[in-house]
């Protein structure tokens, strides 16, 4: 983004010069000898067979500052998992695949439920997988993860995602990616038109609580990249659901100072599969999202001390509508300045279905105000089951080799 604007309570760190990747990547290589980096790449097996994942790969593979990478497969079979071995053989890093379907790993989750209950498999259990494996090995002090589907991948946003953390000439302790989403019109429907109005909708109601000023810090909440220090690997709790986004940054707010937060510009675009909208069923698709990140963020900041009610609900779903059309016609004008195609009913379809996730989120909130819990913290998991990193080491060394 061409801009050098500080808005909100988080530091934005832009990308005021695009020639600048050699010079970031030779710092990188710098800080990587005292602060090892790590990177975590959530995938799906049907990811390896498209066209984004290869490319991601070949460009992974000339990173040099890179001492591990830690690769965390779901919907993965036996045959699938021994393709996925071969197929990123060709990174030249240290580099592990956590089978998370394998009979070892299941045997390890089923430890996992014994002593903390269920949780939804998905992407938020397989990173916490992955950093937990990261921990065990005492190998990285920066991890960073970045999404699988990234058609548009450069190299320059994993440096750019890794520099605020490894350096220690700015060290902070959690940076968040941020780009924007434009082909021929405007992307990122989930962000634009649900969780920027809604979280702008509580502040009408509630005020300006600190929370949610600090969530509307954020240029793109939503983001799949983001970079920590590893200690903070230990303290988070994150959802195992769609909320995992939102989920992180509460947990990042409750354990780090806003100095030490910040986000980063990565790219002048971004461009990764898309979801379908799914207004007839709420259990998948942009639906299924949206009531998870609401529920997310209802349950924050029900943990914040707020008092829901079915009034609340009702009265917040109004506000949000409100916001929401007012976003459209904003993005409207965008736009039509920019020459870009514009569906306006298209947006306004997609506004009246986030409505009913908002109502779907907030009925199941005042059922089970708690929900599913947050996968714990590394924490407490290694207190309440002190050989787990052991046995972990040895799942995934065995499945490896």
């Amino acid at each position: 983004m061409s801009d050098f604007f500080q808005n909100g309570v988080i530091t934005t760190l832009h990308r005021l010069n695009r020639e600048n990747k050699a010079t970031l990547e030779q710092e990188l290589m710098r800080y990587a000898r005292a602060r090892p980096i790590a990177l975590v790449l959530p995938a799906l097996f049907s990811e390896l067979e498209g066209e984004a994942l290869p490319k991601i790969v070949e460009a992974l593979s000339a990173v040099p500052y890179l001492r591990q990478i830690v690769i965390t497969m779901g919907q993965t079979d036996a045959k699938q998992f021994e393709y996925a071995r071969e197929f990123f053989s060709q990174l030249p890093q240290e580099k592990v695949i956590i089978w998370n379907d394998g009979p070892r790993l299941t045997s390890l989750y089923k430890a996992i439920k014994e002593e903390f209950g269920h949780f939804d498999k998905g992407k938020g259990l397989s990173a916490w997988m992955a950093y937990g494996y990261v921990l065990a090995s005492r190998k990285s002090q920066v991890i960073a993860l970045h999404d699988c589907d990234i058609l548009t991948y450069d190299t320059e946003m994993l440096a750019r995602l890794c520099f605020p953390i490894a350096s220690t000439r700015l060290n902070y302790e959690f940076c968040k990616g941020h780009y924007s989403r434009v082909t021929d019109r405007l992307h990122g429907r989930v962000t634009r038109l649900f969780v920027t109005p809604l979280i702008r909708a509580l502040i009408q109601m509630l005020g300006s609580t600190a929370f949610l000023v600090y969530l509307d810090s954020f240029r793109y909440p939503l983001a799949g990249e983001f970079a920590m220090v590893a200690d903070l690997a230990w303290r988070n709790r994150i959802p195992s659901d769609w909320g995992l986004e939102v989920g992180v940054l509460a947990e990042v707010y409750r354990n780090c100072t806003l100095n030490g937060i910040c986000q980063a510009d990565l790219a002048d675009n971004y461009e990764h599969k898309h979801q379908e909208l799914s207004a007839e069923d709420v259990s998948k698709g942009l639906m299924k999202m949206t009531a998870d990140i609401a529920k997310s963020l209802f349950r924050t900041l029900a943990g914040e001390g707020v008092v829901f009610s079915e009034g609340f609900f009702k009265s917040l779903r109004t506000v949000y509508v409100r916001q929401a059309q007012d976003a459209v016609k904003r993005y409207h004008d965008d736009a039509t300045i920019n020459s870009l195609f514009f569906d306006r009913h298209e947006e306004a379809v997609a506004v009246e279905a986030f409505a009913d996730s908002i109502k779907i989120a907030g009925e199941q909130t005042l059922e089970d105000p708690l929900g599913i819990p947050l996968i714990p913290n590394w924490s407490r998991v290694v207190s309440a089951l002190p050989d787990f990193f052991d046995l972990l080491l040895e799942a995934v060394d065995k499945d490896n080799t």
